[in-house]
């Protein structure tokens, strides 16, 4: 029923912007100006065209109601929010990931040092299968940051 409303509706609206367009012009803008014998004046009582822009004008009007009154009632299933569930309490207390300041930032220097306990990893982080747990990590120096030179 909605489908084919709208369709009706936008044939409709088409059919009314060429009537519309096809209409001869007043003149002077916003009514000003132009001839005695128009559309404001007593004697004008309209021609086809004129009366046909206004049937189709109410059939427009009346099909935007029509389309408004069946969506309205469509809607009756409540707020979108209501459907969503709550996080688990689990997931609220899971640890957060601390990520690295990026190298040459001057953030990573400001960093206090963690004193490394031996066979035990300091960034929290459990070795890949093989590797010795008290293997010495080599402390990885900062890059200095690739400044192209200006010619």
């Amino acid at each position: 029923m909605t489908t084919i409303l709208l369709i009706i509706h936008l044939m409709v609206a088409v059919t009314l912007v060429a009537l519309v367009l096809l209409q001869k012009s007043e003149g002077g803008a916003l009514g000003i100006g132009g001839g005695g014998g128009g559309l404001m004046s007593g004697r004008g009582a309209g021609s086809m065209l004129t009366r046909a822009t206004g049937i189709v004008g109410a059939i427009f009007f009346a099909t935007s109601l029509m389309l408004v009154l069946i969506a309205s009632r469509a809607n009756t299933g409540g707020s979108l929010l209501d459907s969503v569930k709550p996080a688990p309490a689990g997931m609220l207390s899971q640890p957060t990931v601390n990520v690295p300041a990026p190298i040459g930032s001057g953030l990573d220097a400001a960093k206090p040092a963690v004193p490394s306990t031996p066979g035990v990893p300091s960034n929290n982080v459990t070795p890949p299968a093989g590797t010795p747990a008290t293997a010495p990590a080599a402390p990885a120096a900062p890059a200095e940051p690739v400044v192209p030179k200006a010619q």
